[in-house]
């Protein structure tokens, strides 16, 4: 796995925050439609069994240079959307029928030169700042924050980005961002949305292709136990007891989260549709279980997974509409 610090780009991104588990107001517990195995969306709800990926999770080289090829889009297109420089690159990279999910996004590489020129009118100047990258099978993510000032984790915006890329260019993006909170949150959690603070108790070890698929469907099979099945326990047996979380509404640890599920709220199922794993860290994006093909993918998660344990959280969660 790639984390780059270094790759800076103006972009930003508007939305509102919906924090943590609040997320599943967006899910409707009437909805028991069957999606339409036709779409884009269906395709990838396989739940933890592929994740959505409908590449070889084993052939890094291609992952590598499918992330390169994302990468390059940011760097190429997001400073200056109407320049020659940026056309090529996206017509080169972009396919021309390259689906765009969410309300109001239009396909192919005009598509994303029309979003950033959008994005850059409202905010000039603004700047990209990518944290953590993943590539598996056909699947890239990236994980980043929206920010004047590159070097203040507690500003801005934090973003991710999930591209299915084949034969070179991309075909399908999703796009998921939320406001940073500002002020000391009354959970008293202070880490940022992005910082990395899991000290492993030995020498880390790159993961094997082999035990990076381990760890994607742990950590997605824990997901769904947890918010799809609400089956407490799992945080006992999947969980480090003070796993770091990097959602400014909740404290470390899983006594905020036994809480939650022993408490009087009560919401409707959601799961896992697509993930990723690279390195250590296991993503996923879920939809409310039941959902229609062209219901919005709700929330991006990222997970850390170390010696069969989940260690640290991150995720960027939009608001529903």
């Amino acid at each position: 796995m790639i984390r780059s610090r270094a790759l800076v780009v103006p972009l930003v991104r508007t939305a509102a925050v919906l924090a943590g588990v609040s997320l599943l107001a967006g899910c409707q517990a009437t909805s028991a439609a069957v999606p339409d195995p036709s779409s884009s969306v269906s395709s990838a709800r396989k739940g933890s069994a592929d994740g959505g990926s409908t590449g070889d999770r084993s052939d890094s080289k291609t992952e590598q240079k499918n992330l390169a090829a994302v990468l390059k889009l940011y760097t190429d297109a997001f400073p200056d959307p109407a320049s020659s420089k940026a056309v090529a690159t996206t017509d080169k990279l972009v396919a021309a029928d390259a689906v765009a999910h969410g309300s109001g996004q239009k396909s192919g590489p005009s598509g994303v030169l029309a979003e950033f020129t959008a994005d850059r009118t409202r905010v000039p100047g603004a700047q990209a700042v990518v944290k953590h990258t993943a590539a598996d099978g056909d699947l890239v993510a990236v994980h980043y924050q929206v920010a004047s000032d590159p070097a203040d984790e507690r500003t801005g915006e934090a973003a991710v980005d999930l591209f299915r890329v084949r034969d070179g260019a991309v075909v399908e993006r999703w796009a998921f961002d939320q406001p940073i909170a500002t002020g000391t949150p009354a959970s008293g959690n202070t880490n940022t949305m992005f910082s990395d603070l899991y000290n492993p108790a030995k020498p880390a070890v790159a993961p094997s292709e082999k035990q990076e698929e381990q760890n994607r469907t742990f950590a997605v099979s824990a997901y769904d136990t947890l918010f799809r099945d609400q089956d407490v326990s799992i945080l006992d047996t999947a969980f480090d007891p003070a796993y770091l979380q990097h959602n400014p509404v909740a404290p470390n640890g899983t006594a905020a989260l036994k809480s939650f599920f022993s408490g009087s709220s009560t919401f409707p199922p959601q799961e896992s549709v697509i993930s990723l794993s690279d390195g250590d860290l296991v993503w996923t994006f879920s939809q409310c279980v039941g959902a229609k093909a062209d219901d919005p993918v709700l929330a991006a998660d990222i997970f850390r997974v170390d010696d069969k344990l989940i260690r640290e959280h991150w995720d960027v969660v939009p608001t529903a509409g």
